[in-house]
C-alpha cells in the first residue's frame, strides 16, 4: 500500500448506522481518530436522527435522508469551525445516530409492595405488573440530559430509572383513586391511561414520549386472598341452613350404610344416629323459626289504603289491593323545615306549632301555610 493509499483510507466518505439490534438507542460514528472527507455520503434511515457535535458542543442535526456534507447542508459546524466559502478540506466532528422507534414491551413490576388504604380490609399491600412502550422524542434533551458522549447507549441503561418512575407515579394514583382494592380489575383500563399521561411529564424531561402504558395485574396480599376465596365459597353453597341439612342427611346415609359388626360398633352407631337425628330436628326448628319471625313481624302492624281503606303492613309502599300510594307524605316544619309526617301537630325538632292551611282573608280560599299570595285573587297574605 502506497502512502496516497494509506491517506485516503483515513478519509471518511461514507457515514450511515445499520442497527442489528432491538435495544440499542445510540451509536457514535466515526472510529476515533479518522477525519470526515468534505462531500462525504451521510445516510440517515427512518426511525434515526443524526447528531454533529464539535468539540463537545451539538452542531448540526439531520433527520432521514440521503445528504451529501458541504458547508450549505452544516451551518452551524461551518460557523463553529470558522470554516470560509468552499472549504473542501478534511474534519474531525463526532457523529451520534440516534435510534427513534418506539422500544416495546418493556415491562415494569412493584419490587417493593405498595400501600394502599381500603375502605374494606384497611391497610392493604398491593402489588402489580405490566407493560410499557417508549421512544426518544427530543434527541437534543436526550444527548444532554442522558447518555453525554458515550459511544454506544441501550436500553439497559435507562430501564431502572424509568421503572422507578413508573412506581412512583402509579403509587400516588391508586391512593388518590380511592378504588376499592376488590374492584381495582374494573379500573384497569382507566388507571392505564391515566399513568400514561401522569409518566410523560416526567418521561419529557429526559427527551422521551410514552407510547403505550399496560396494567396487567394488580394483585391483593396472600391473606385477603384466602379471606376472599372462603366468602366466594360461602357464596357458592347459598343457604347455609340448608346446607347443614343436607350434610347432616349424608352424615345419616353413612352412619346406615357401615356395616361393621360387633355390640360396639352398633352402639356406637346408635348414639351417633340419635345425635345427628337431634341435631337436624334442631336446624329445622331454627329454619322454622326463622322463617316465621318475619311474617310476626310484618303482621303485627298495619297501616290503611287511603283508597280502598285494605289493611297494608306497614313497609308497603302501594295497597296490595288496588296498587295506591300508600306511603306517608312528608311536609316541612313551617318554622325549621325538618321534614315531618303529614299529622304531627307540634315539630319535634323545635316545638313550633304546625298550621296545615290558612285562608285567604279576601276570597276565602283554603292555603299552603308558606303562601305569599293568593293564587285566586292575589291578595298578599
Amino acid at each position: 500500500m502506497g502512502l496516497f493509499d494509506f491517506i485516503k483510507n483515513q478519509f471518511i466518505e461514507v457515514i450511515e448506522w445499520t442497527d442489528n439490534g432491538m435495544t440499542t438507542m445510540v451509536y457514535r460514528f466515526p472510529v476515533e481518530g479518522k477525519e470526515i472527507k468534505m462531500g462525504a455520503q451521510l445516510t440517515v434511515r427512518e426511525s434515526q436522527v443524526a447528531i454533529f457535535v464539535n468539540e463537545g458542543q451539538i452542531a448540526d442535526v439531520f433527520n432521514a435522508g440521503r445528504y451529501t456534507l458541504s458547508t450549505q447542508n452544516m451551518p452551524v459546524l461551518t460557523k463553529l469551525k470558522s470554516w470560509q466559502y468552499g472549504f473542501n478540506s478534511p474534519f474531525k466532528a463526532e457523529v451520534y445516530f440516534i435510534n427513534t422507534k418506539q422500544f416495546t414491551d418493556q415491562k415494569w413490576g412493584t419490587t417493593n409492595p405498595i400501600m394502599m388504604r381500603d375502605r374494606d380490609f384497611g391497610m392493604l399491600r398491593l402489588r402489580g405488573f405490566g407493560i410499557f412502550s417508549f421512544k426518544v422524542e427530543d434527541p437534543i434533551v436526550f444527548l444532554k440530559e442522558v447518555f453525554g458522549t458515550n459511544a454506544k447507549y441501550d436500553v439497559s441503561s435507562i430501564s431502572g430509572q424509568l421503572k422507578r418512575v413508573i412506581i412512583s407515579v402509579l403509587s400516588d394514583i391508586l391512593a388518590e383513586s380511592q378504588i376499592p382494592a376488590i374492584d381495582l380489575a374494573m379500573y384497569y383500563n382507566e388507571l392505564s391511561e391515566k399513568a400514561k399521561e401522569d409518566l410523560q411529564k416526567h418521561f419529557i424531561k429526559l427527551g422521551f414520549k410514552v407510547e403505550a402504558f399496560y396494567i396487567e395485574n394488580i394483585s391483593l396480599p396472600k391473606e385477603v386472598e384466602q379471606v376472599l376465596d372462603k366468602k366466594t365459597s360461602m357464596g357458592v353453597l347459598g343457604d347455609m341452613q340448608q346446607y347443614t341439612q343436607y350434610q347432616a342427611a349424608e352424615a345419616i346415609r353413612d352412619a346406615a350404610k357401615n356395616e361393621g359388626g360387633g355390640f360396639a360398633a352398633a352402639g356406637v352407631g346408635i348414639g351417633a344416629g340419635a345425635g345427628i337425628g337431634q341435631m337436624m330436628a334442631g336446624a329445622l326448628n331454627n329454619q322454622q323459626s326463622v322463617k316465621q319471625q318475619p311474617i310476626n313481624q310484618q303482621t303485627s302492624e298495619k297501616k290503611a289504603c287511603p283508597n280502598c281503606k285494605s289493611q297494608n303492613p306497614v313497609e308497603n309502599k302501594f295497597c296490595f289491593n288496588c296498587g295506591t300510594k300508600i306511603e306517608e307524605e312528608k311536609y316541612n316544619c313551617i318554622a325549621c323545615k325538618v321534614e315531618i309526617n303529614k299529622d304531627t301537630k307540634f315539630c319535634p325538632e323545635c316545638g313550633t306549632k304546625q298550621i296545615k292551611e290558612i285562608i285567604c282573608p279576601k276570597c276565602n280560599a283554603k292555603l299552603k301555610p308558606d303562601t305569599k299570595f293568593c293564587p285566586e285573587c292575589g291578595n298578599k297574605l
